[in-house]
């Protein structure tokens, strides 16, 4: 059974989402009449640029860094395995 005590609750509710839904929606409603969002100014669009080039440079150079870093730490491995293999051996001469 619905409590009666739900009405009150609910009419409150709806109030609260169309006062703040109908300013919303006409706001949306302007800007998609004005044509999208607002444009740049092209130093704004000159500084994003060089900026993604920027960032696209420090990419491909991390990048080397972190194959560098894979090489050696592969190198060291390799070393440590041999070493191990080794050390019994002289070992075992004594």
């Amino acid at each position: 059974m619905i409590s009666h005590d739900i009405i009150p609750i609910a009419m409150f509710a709806m109030v609260a989402v169309v006062s703040l839904g109908v300013p919303l929606a006409r706001g949306m409603a302007r800007r998609l009449e004005q044509g999208g969002p607002p444009k740049l100014p092209p130093e704004v669009l000159a500084r994003l640029e060089r900026m993604e080039q920027a960032l696209d440079s420090i990419a491909v150079e991390v990048e080397r860094i972190s194959e560098g870093q894979r090489f050696t730490t592969k190198l060291l491995a390799e070393r440590a395995g041999e070493s191990s293999e080794v050390a019994p051996a002289r070992d075992r001469a004594r």
